[in-house]
């Protein structure tokens, strides 16, 4: 019997909750990828196939204010910052799309700063 490692798990069930969950243009997905050190946020339409906004914890913009915050800090300012940079493009609803990964921790700092800027899901 074959072992899976984490990363793997997190694929299957990212996959399992693609099925059902998809960025329109009226509606676009905000999707999040969490690594060990850094967070990441897109804006996607998947049916142009097109990154409409995002933003990281290795922005240049942010990387001046992340130093001396913890992670879950850093999680809300993307948050804030991807919301910010959607906003700007006429987008004010979206889906989220956690990536396989739980909605605790991170995750949710990034939804949480993501819905103080003004983002509705």
């Amino acid at each position: 019997m074959a072992k899976t490692n984490r990363r793997e798990a997190r694929i299957r069930r990212h996959a399992r909750v693609r099925k059902n969950l998809a960025g329109t243009p009226e509606r676009p997905r905000l999707a999040v990828f969490r690594s060990l050190t850094e967070i990441y946020a897109q804006v996607i339409d998947d049916e142009a196939g097109v990154t409409l906004a995002s933003a990281s914890s290795i922005d240049k913009d942010l990387r001046g204010k992340m130093s001396g915050k913890t992670k879950t800090e850093q999680s809300r300012l993307v948050g804030e910052a991807v919301a910010d940079r959607a906003k700007a493009q006429g987008i004010t609803t979206v889906v989220f799309d956690r990536g396989g990964f739980k909605y605790i921790g991170r995750v949710q700092a990034l939804a949480e700063g993501a819905r103080e800027g003004g983002l509705e899901f």
